[in-house]
């Protein structure tokens, strides 16, 4: 994303007020869990790289101690997947300073390379604490100068790095930057985002799950690639310009991808990308990124920008396509 479109990206965000989308997932996403498997599972469980990136923004005006915090962190409690007894670690590292989210490597869909780059701030590990279960845990406090400073962004970058270590089992969890320790107070002014998410599908039929990336203007087409939805249901693109387009799902441990046109009015708003549920297929676990017509990934900012996008007759009737 160039500069100039990064700037009116941000701008958008704070003339939509003080946005409180720093619990991930966000309610307006509906998704119960972010979900990451150890390195030993089976890709068909629905973690193609076993490695999950989160970035939080601070506004460079904010100057208290923040806090990154997990809810139900361990892997082997009530919300956890298993596959036999509970053998496996997750661990959560905080990275800030030069390259934590400016190094392309960083932003990649394959955590290779310099995926982890920064300065490691923080880091914690768990594996089956029965005391963690159901239970918020705090890392911090940080310094917001101590996160990449992104002019062309309006903030304070951290990244958070959730990597599955050994073991084969599932582990769901929520994220949370917040300005206290013990609670979950949202920093004036922050977000959160991810270029790849992977999570749990809600388990009831009918249901439906969101992602909502933000279309900038030089974007004519969006490409969406879905890991592991197990013919689930279906995938529908919905925008100020389109009723619904659309997606087949895809097969279980398959990539699926479908390439969506942009029209003139969608530009400078969110699409809300919906998953929804048709089956009874349990323990859905998907993984999803978006590029634009260059391969550039597009982010998703865990409440959409400009709002949740609502479809306009008007508006789809008079553009050009």
């Amino acid at each position: 994303m160039s500069k100039n479109n990064y700037l009116l990206f941000i701008a958008l965000i704070f003339c939509i007020g003080k946005t409180v989308a720093q619990q991930v997932p966000s309610v307006e996403e509906k998704i119960p869990f972010i979900c990451t498997f150890s390195k030993s599972a089976d890709k068909q469980w629905g973690d193609d790289d076993f490695v999950q990136t989160f970035f939080f923004v601070i506004p460079e005006s904010y100057k208290k101690p923040v806090y990154i915090r997990i809810y139900d962190p361990e892997t082997g409690g009530s919300h956890d997947e298993n596959h036999g007894p509970f053998n496996s670690k997750t661990k959560f590292s905080v990275y800030g300073g030069s390259k934590a989210h400016s190094d392309p490597d960083a932003k990649s869909p394959d955590p290779t390379g310099n995926y982890k780059s920064g300065v490691l701030l923080g880091a914690r590990t768990f594996s089956n604490e029965k005391n963690y279960d159901n239970s918020w845990v705090s890392m911090g406090p940080f310094n917001p100068i101590e996160g990449e400073l992104q002019n062309d962004i309006g903030g304070r970058v951290f990244k958070v790095v959730i990597e599955g270590l050994e073991g084969d089992d599932g582990n769901l969890y929520r994220l949370f930057l917040s300005s206290e320790p013990e609670e979950n107070k949202p920093v004036e002014g922050g977000n959160g985002f991810a270029y790849e998410y992977s999570f749990r599908l809600a388990e009831t039929k009918g249901s439906v799950s969101h992602l909502y990336p933000f279309v900038e203007k030089n974007v004519t087409a969006v490409k969406i690639k879905v890991f592991d939805y197990d013919n689930d249901g279906v995938i529908r693109v919905v925008s100020v310009a389109k009723k619904g387009d659309i997606n087949q799902p895809s097969q279980e441990a398959k990539w699926m991808e479908s390439t969506h046109k942009i029209s003139r009015a969608e530009i400078s708003t969110s699409l809300d990308i919906q998953f929804i549920k048709q089956k009874d297929v349990k323990n859905n676990n998907i993984v999803v990124f978006i590029s634009n017509q260059y391969g550039e990934l597009m982010p998703f900012f865990t409440s959409p920008i400009g709002g949740v996008p609502k479809y306009s007759y008007k508006i789809g009737v008079k553009v050009e396509e």
